[in-house]
């Protein structure tokens, strides 16, 4: 195909390419790539959802950069890619939330949430005058009740798709911290562990972070719990890159 008519189907939303390709979405997914770097852990004990806050200017207050969100009582969400468009979708899966209260008297559930919002984004796909998202959310939280309450993960796509992920990684140098996941996840992590190993993936693509351009969350059976400043700083403190070469340096 070339660049003439590749472009007749850059300007069609919901028209696939003859190769069976959507251009807007791949493009979509693109915008994701480059927002700042969220991940998604779960353990036992309850899902752990962080993220680095990128800042334009060092006159910028890095609070005010909201990349993880509350949903309900027991439920979460990570975002990275087109701000604006991550700030929609979370309006909507807080929507379904209460509406999903009112209508049963109980929390949503994170699959149904998750499948629900997928559905809007793939309406966005298929329909003239509209564009596909260009945002992907990681959302996380508590499955059930009493003995049979149990975390869940699921990441969106700018396609539609729902995925569920035990670790996940999405936006800036995603195979980067995907890989250290597989490489570190393991079924006996502990809630702590999760936040501990969130922190240090975040890590990977820049050493140089620090607390505050960080933002985790926990969401467990005791609910949805905002991870401070010294909790993040004691992890960044025990792992110093390098610190096993010295030590094996010293010992040759």
């Amino acid at each position: 195909m070339n660049r003439n008519d590749q472009q007749a189907y850059d300007r069609g939303t919901s028209l696939f390419s003859p190769d069976g390709r959507i251009y807007q979405v791949e493009y979509a997914r693109e915008a994701v790539k480059r927002g700042a770097p969220s991940v998604g852990i779960r353990t036992d004990d309850g899902v752990v959802l962080a993220a680095q806050r990128r800042t334009s200017s060092s006159l910028m207050e890095t609070e005010s950069i909201e990349k993880i969100h509350k949903l309900d009582s027991y439920l979460g969400a990570a975002t990275s890619g087109h701000v604006a468009d991550a700030r929609q979708l979370v309006d909507d899966a807080r929507q379904e939330a209460q509406v999903n209260h009112l209508r049963y008297g109980e929390s949503i559930g994170v699959e149904t949430l998750t499948k629900s919002l997928s559905d809007m984004i793939q309406e966005s796909t298929q329909r003239g005058g509209t564009r596909p998202f260009g945002a992907s959310l990681l959302i996380g939280g508590m499955d059930g009740e009493g003995e049979e309450t149990r975390a869940r993960l699921f990441q969106t796509d700018p396609s539609g798709a729902p995925q569920e992920w035990k670790a996940v990684a999405i936006g800036a140098n995603r195979s980067d911290v995907q890989e250290y996941l597989e490489e570190e996840w393991s079924e006996e992590l502990s809630l702590s562990d999760g936040v501990g190993l969130a922190v240090r993936a975040l890590t990977v693509p820049d050493e140089e972070l620090e607390a505050e351009n960080l933002s985790v969350v926990t969401v467990s059976a005791e609910g949805y719990r905002d991870v401070d400043n010294e909790e993040i700083d004691a992890v960044l403190s025990d792992h110093v890159p390098g610190a096993d070469d010295d030590e094996d340096e010293d010992a040759e």
